[in-house]
């Protein structure tokens, strides 16, 4: 019940901070949805020994959690603001939470019919939360280096990871024969100041604006 708690108290933080409005930094974007990952991953041992139909009902929840994830990463705003990225959630979003938690429901009801008690339990919630932002950051990242906007500067006025996303990126492009838009070398060398073009192009939102 408490680990439930805990995890509608996450989700309802993490909606309003994307409807307001917030600086995009790397290690909130990338390293706390991974973190959540892995504990929701360490946490299935302690619901009784995972059967097959408990993990092909984790699969299934992983890839719908994923889809969505998806989903929102395209469906945010995304702006230069004083040279680091910064993203806004559209109110039109919360029917992707919606689906999200309706999924999860779903499931659990579904698991508990097939004594699939794992997947029925309240264990799999962090980890399909972890791999839903996961998946929006991966989404994000992407969209953001296209635009040659890099993460907002860290407290400590660092951007995380910097040239090292680029190149991992390039490569990827590479990899789907997808052309990849220079980013700028602001973007890696010199975070605090403006990176790209006057007016980088989201190929999802259009043109970008600054503030």
């Amino acid at each position: 019940m408490l680990e439930v708690l805990a995890v509608i108290a996450i989700v309802a933080y993490v909606i309003g901070r994307q409807l307001l409005g917030e600086p995009l930094r790397g290690k909130r974007v990338i390293l706390l949805p991974l973190v959540l990952a892995v504990v929701g991953l360490t946490r299935l041992g302690g619901h009784g020994a995972v059967r097959p139909v408990d993990v092909a009902l984790l699969v299934v929840g992983a890839v719908i959690a994923a889809a969505i994830g998806t989903g929102q990463g395209s469906m945010m705003r995304l702006r230069d603001r004083d040279g680091g990225l910064w993203g806004q959630m559209p109110a039109r979003s919360l029917w992707l939470w919606a689906a999200l938690i309706g999924s999860r429901l779903t499931l659990m009801l579904l698991a508990s019919t097939m004594g699939a008690h794992v997947a029925a339990s309240s264990a799999p919630i962090v980890l399909m939360l972890g791999i839903n932002r996961l998946a929006q950051a991966a989404m994000i990242t992407r969209r953001a280096h296209r635009s040659g906007i890099p993460f907002a500067q860290e407290k400590d006025g660092s951007v995380f990871l910097g040239g090292r996303l680029q190149e991992l990126n390039s490569r990827l492009d590479g990899l789907t024969g997808t052309p990849s838009k220079p980013s700028g070398p602001s973007s890696s060398s010199h975070p605090s100041s403006p990176s790209g073009p006057s007016n980088p192009t989201d190929p999802y939102n259009g043109p970008t604006t600054r503030r």
